[in-house]
C-alpha cells in the first residue's frame, strides 16, 4: 500500500509550522492591503509609471510582508526581461499564444522593475512578454516593485515553467556577471537568488561549454562548493577557476567515453559510468577533500581509465543520466 501523504496541517487544524520558514506574516486583514495614501517613493513611482505612458490600477500592500506595490499597464514595448534570465523556449511560447488566442484573455500579470532610463524589466515574465509581442497587444499588466534588487530574486520568482539545471546554472551565472557591476553583494547573502554554489559554478562552466553535463557534475559540487564570504566582483575570478577544474574533468570524462567506445563499449551511460569510476567521494568516511584536490583526483583518474579493465556487466549496472541534457 502506498505511503500517506502527509497534510499540510496539524491534528488541531492548525497550519503546519514548515521546516526553515521564519516569516511572520503582518496579519494585515483584506481591507488593510488598500493604500489611500501611498508612502513617497511608492507615489513617486506611480508618478513615474504615468508619465512613461502607463496606467496605474491599484496600490496596495501584499500581505505578508505589508511591502507597497503598483498594480499598472505599462507600454509593451518599453518592458524588457532581465538580461540575465533564460533563454526563451520558441516551444513555450508558441504554447502561451494558442492558450492566449483561443482564450482571447491575459490573466496573470507579470512582476517587474523600473530603471532609472524608464525601462521595466521583468525578472519572471519573458515567455508571456514574448507571447504578447508577437500577437500585437500595446499592453501588459505588471505587479510593479519599487525595490530593484527583487529583479535578481529571478529563480525564487520564475513561475512561468520548471527550469532545467542547464537553465537555472546560465540564468545564476549571467545574474552573477550583472551583480558585479552593480549591487555587488557577498555570494553568501545571495543563497536565495542563487540557490546553491553549484549552480554559480556550473553557469560559468556552461558558459564555456554548453554541452557540458552538468547533471554529473552537480551532485559532486554540491558536496564540495560553498558560497564564499566575498564581493561578487572579487569572487569572480574564482568561480571562473573553479568552473575551468569542471570543464577539465569533463574533457577527461569525455576521452574516457571515446576509449570506451572504441573497445566496442555502447551505452547511453558511458559518462555516467566515467564519473562514477573516478568519484572517490562514496568511501569518503569523516571530513571531504577541499575541491581543488577531488577534482584533481578525478580528472587524474579519468585521463588514466584503461577500457581493458572494464567489464561490461560494470557499465550495464551504471544507469544514470544520459550524455545529452
Amino acid at each position: 500500500m502506498a505511503a500517506r501523504k502527509k497534510r499540510p496541517v496539524t491534528k488541531s487544524g492548525t497550519p503546519r509550522a514548515r521546516k526553515g520558514v521564519k516569516l511572520r506574516p503582518t496579519g494585515l486583514g483584506p481591507k488593510d492591503l488598500l493604500l489611500t495614501a501611498p508612502p513617497p517613493g511608492l507615489a513617486a513611482l506611480a508618478a513615474a509609471v504615468e508619465a512613461d505612458g502607463g496606467a496605474v490600477l491599484a496600490t496596495y500592500r501584499e500581505p505578508l510582508g505589508g511591502h507597497g506595490l503598483l498594480l499598472v499597464a505599462l507600454p509593451v514595448a518599453q518592458v524588457e526581461r532581465t538580461p540575465f534570465q533564460r533563454d526563451v523556449s520558441d516551444p513555450h511560447v508558441r504554447r502561451l499564444t494558442l492558450a492566449m488566442d483561443k482564450t482571447r484573455r491575459y490573466l496573470d500579470p507579470i512582476i517587474a522593475t523600473r530603471e532609472a532610463d524608464g525601462r521595466y524589466l521583468t525578472p519572471n515574465g519573458g515567455h508571456r512578454l514574448t507571447a504578447l509581442k508577437e500577437l500585437g497587444a500595446k499592453a501588459v499588466l505588471a505587479l510593479l516593485v519599487p525595490e530593484r534588487e527583487v529583479a535578481y530574486q529571478i529563480l525564487a520568482l520564475n513561475i512561468e515553467k520548471a527550469h532545467n539545471l542547464r537553465e537555472k546554472a546560465l540564468e545564476v551565472g549571467r545574474m552573477y556577471l550583472d551583480l558585479c557591476g552593480s549591487l555587488d553583494p557577498r555570494e553568501a547573502e545571495m543563497e536565495l537568488q542563487f540557490e546553491e554554489a553549484a549552480l554559480v559554478t556550473l553557469g560559468f562552466a556552461y558558459q564555456e561549454r554548453p554541452r557540458l553535463s552538468g547533471s554529473l557534475h552537480a551532485p559532486i559540487l554540491r558536496k564540495v562548493d560553498a558560497l564564499l564570504d566575498q564581493a561578487c566582483s572579487s569572487a569572480l575570478a574564482e568561480r571562473r577557476r573553479r568552473a575551468a577544474l569542471v570543464v577539465a574533468f569533463d574533457d577527461a570524462v569525455g576521452e574516457a567515453v571515446k576509449r570506451l567506445k572504441a573497445k566496442g563499449f555502447d551505452s547511453p551511460y558511458l559518462k555516467a559510468f566515467v564519473v562514477g569510476r573516478v568519484n572517490p567521494l562514496r568511501f569518503v568516511k569523516g571530513s571531504l577533500p577541499p575541491m581543488d584536490e577531488l577534482f584533481a583526483t578525478m580528472t587524474r583518474r579519468a585521463a588514466g581509465l584503461d577500457p581493458a579493465r572494464v567489464r561490461r556487466e560494470d557499465v550495464a549496472r551504471s544507469g544514470g543520466p544520459v550524455e545529452a541534457e
